[in-house]
């Protein structure tokens, strides 16, 4: 099973692609897709799904997830975090694709054996659950850890 992981966010979406053969998780992708800051917001919108479309038809994956939204301090952030998270998982439901969510703490224990790790921590155990990787980013490494959570999670909540 191909899972795409995605750590929406509006000035760097993160994505990452595994395959789950039961307990064994291989890498197959990731990267990032970056908008431009100085867009305006329907251009930068479509900058993600465009850009997340390229990804789901170059490796046609079976399911995708997604951390659950929160909220940030500030108000303006948790606005535009939701409107590219809306993009994303729109992009994602216009091509039939089921996106499993899941909590940050779920995925961060998934991966670490502890909900508060900070992103160092998730990025150096994607590393040793995935040997030899080379991520593309932060962000992708965060995809790739809600993909390796979802692997081993499985289907708590479809939102699609």
């Amino acid at each position: 099973m191909l899972i795409l992981g995605l750590d929406p966010s509006l000035s760097c979406t993160g994505w990452g692609v595994i395959r789950s053969e039961g307990a064994r998780i291989v890498h197959v992708a990731n990267g990032q897709i970056k908008t431009d800051a100085a867009a305006p917001m329907a251009e930068r919108l479509a900058a993600l799904q465009a850009g997340l479309a390229q990804v789901i038809a170059a490796h046609h994956p079976d399911r995708a997830a997604a951390e659950e939204v929160f909220v940030n301090k500030n108000p303006q952030s948790t606005l535009k975090l939701a409107q590219a998270r809306g993009a994303v998982l729109a992009t994602c439901g216009a091509v039939g694709l089921a996106v499993n969510e899941h909590a940050a703490r779920l995925v961060k224990k998934a991966v670490t054996g502890t909900g508060g790790a900070e992103k160092a921590q998730v990025a150096a155990m994607v590393k040793v659950l995935l040997p030899g990787v080379a991520m593309a980013g932060s962000d992708a490494a965060d995809a790739l850890a809600v993909a390796i959570a979802d692997a081993h999670l499985g289907h708590p909540r479809n939102i699609t």
